[in-house]
């Protein structure tokens, strides 16, 4: 194998010198945003081990181009790679256990491209330290020249695989509510900058999908909504954050997952337009992420017709839809091959099947060992064309080493675990939370019916689980809003109660339709489209008068007419 260890240094010393020439956060690369900013990210702080901030938290553009800029040096180093480490190379692993030298051993023994974190690779009620231990682990022991990557599904709301760990973000439907692309780019950067210092490299997020809202098993408030340009534009703003936060992103599920009523995780939806006939909607999101320079983008796993038993991870149609269609030449990587929709007959059938319909990365195959084994099979008997492999593989290596630039080298690489000087996820999600407090039915102010002025003193919690109970109550703390047993309005964190005074939605908005449809004058529903710490004080400054709601409900659906508060 090509060892770069003695050009690693130079190397990253002729980037900060040519980065500077590279202006513009558009140039991006696969998927959505990992794969570049603009110019060259900052090494890390010396006291702390972590990495500035970058764009525009740093007033200017920076980053390390995007993975592209690393074609020539990727295609020198596949030409050196055995077979063996060919092979390795397209695969991205899932693990068993909590132990990350399991991860570390299993990728150094099959030449991985790297491993994905879930959540039950975290010891439980782990934080933030026990994750660093865990992705230190995979890392630390590495003998490749080239830094693993180390990979999250970690999207905000439902899909956060590191719970606690992570930054508490929303799912993009608040981000769609909020409809500033600028507050999504702010949070986005700022969730790269601290997911970085946990140890990962790879974000699978955003979501490009668009959705038609209840029908929708398996997409829903992951979503930016339902209007296709909306949610393009939230897309492409959040591309951008990842990038310019120094971390791969990917764009999912091409081509377009959210119209679908069947989860792909339990088995294959199918779509009844082709690829072509998605243009006006579901590929619109994917064609911003493109033009946005998104450095990955996944595969989803959706039959299409005259195709309808093949996932599209599986269908040489899809691939070629994406490169000559939307014109992509990044990395693409396929949905988890463990899924439902996936079948095969023999394991490490899907991945060979995968690699050969055109992906570049293939995600946690059920049977790692069987994977490699049966790409390294495919490949000698000529089922698996060398150049297909061989394209695939220097796609990966370009983005690994897009990586390796943007967190400054190796020592960069290994953060202390103290958050980025000059990130605070926080705040950014709490203007986002502000910006989206969307009222279905009421006042844009709160004014309480007993009072002459505007919002209220004191509550009383009708219902709610006792997780929400707990974070609702701090926050009410920070909004100088008592919570008492006989206050005169009543407040419901739960969509089915549709009696109190104000119901809270925390989940999917079209679960608050009946309470919607049965307000009264005076009663108020508000959805929040999770159950985040922003979101319920957001509410909680709504209820207090101090925060006039100017979210856009970014879904429709019937029986509701929310006030314009935009």
């Amino acid at each position: 194998m090509v060892r770069l260890q003695a050009r690693r240094t130079s190397r990253l010393l002729a980037l900060g010198t040519a980065a500077v020439l590279v202006t513009g956060c558009g140039a991006l690369s696969p998927a959505e945003a990992p794969a570049g900013s603009d110019t060259t990210a900052p090494p890390a702080d010396s006291a702390s081990g972590t990495v500035p901030p970058t764009g525009a938290a740093a007033g200017a553009d920076s980053g390390p181009g995007t993975p592209a800029d690393f074609a020539d040096e990727a295609a020198e180093i596949v030409a050196g790679y055995s077979d063996e480490e060919l092979t390795g190379a397209v695969v991205m692993a899932t693990y068993p256990g909590t132990d990350g030298t399991v991860a570390a051993q299993l990728a150094a023994d099959l030449h991985l491209a790297g491993v994905i974190v879930m959540g039950d690779n975290l010891p439980e009620g782990a934080g933030p330290e026990e994750v660093r231990e865990v992705t230190a682990a995979i890392t630390d022991s590495e003998e490749e020249s080239l830094p693993l990557l180390v990979g999250v599904d970690e999207e905000g709301g439902p899909v956060a695989r590191l719970d606690g760990a992570g930054p508490d973000v929303p799912p993009l439907m608040a981000h769609g509510a909020a409809d500033d692309p600028a507050l999504t780019e702010a949070v986005t950067e700022a969730q790269a900058h601290e997911l970085r210092s946990l140890g990962f490299t790879l974000d699978f997020a955003p979501v490009a999908d668009v959705t038609v809202g209840a029908a929708d098993p398996a997409i829903n408030v992951r979503s930016a909504g339902s209007d296709p340009e909306r949610v393009a534009d939230i897309v492409s703003a959040a591309s951008t954050g990842y990038s310019t936060g120094g971390i791969l992103s990917s764009a999912k599920h091409f081509p377009g997952h959210g119209a679908l009523t069947t989860d792909s995780h339990e088995g294959l939806p199918v779509s009844e337009e082709s690829i072509e006939e998605m243009a006006d909607r579901d590929r619109v999101p994917f064609e911003a992420a493109v033009e946005a320079g998104t450095p990955t983008v996944m595969m989803g796993h959706i039959g299409l017709p005259g195709a309808e038993e093949v996932p599209a991870t599986l269908n040489p149609e899809a691939y070629e839809a994406l490169r000559d269609t939307l014109d992509y030449d990044g990395l693409v990587v396929t949905d988890a091959l463990n899924m439902g929709a996936i079948t095969p007959e023999t394991p490490g059938d899907e991945t060979v099947d995968a690699i050969a319909a055109g992906a570049d990365l293939a995600l946690m195959p059920p049977d790692t060992e069987a994977a490699v084994s049966a790409l390294g099979a495919a490949l000698e008997s000529g089922e698996l064309p060398r150049d297909r492999l061989v394209e695939a593989a220097e796609r990966v290596v370009a983005a690994r080493l897009w990586q390796e630039a943007a967190v400054g080298g190796d020592d960069a690489a290994d953060a202390s675990g103290d958050e980025a000087e000059g990130t605070d996820v926080d705040d950014a999600t709490q203007d986002l939370a502000d910006a989206s407090l969307t009222v279905l039915a009421g006042e844009c102010t709160f004014a309480d019916a007993g009072s002459e002025g505007e919002g209220t003193s004191e509550v009383t919690v009708a219902s709610a689980s006792e997780e929400v109970l707990a974070v609702f109550t701090d926050a009410a703390a920070d909004a100088g809003l008592t919570i008492t047993d006989d206050a005169e309005v009543s407040v419901a964190l739960d969509a089915t109660n549709t009696g109190a005074d104000v119901v809270i939605g925390t989940d999917a908005p079209w679960d608050l339709a009946e309470a919607a449809a049965n307000a009264g004058d005076g009663d108020t529903v508000l959805a929040l489209y999770d159950d985040y710490a922003a979101g319920l004080r957001a509410a909680a400054e709504y209820l207090a008068g101090d925060l006039e709601a100017s979210g856009e409900l970014p879904v429709e659906f019937d029986g509701v007419e929310p006030p314009d508060c935009g």
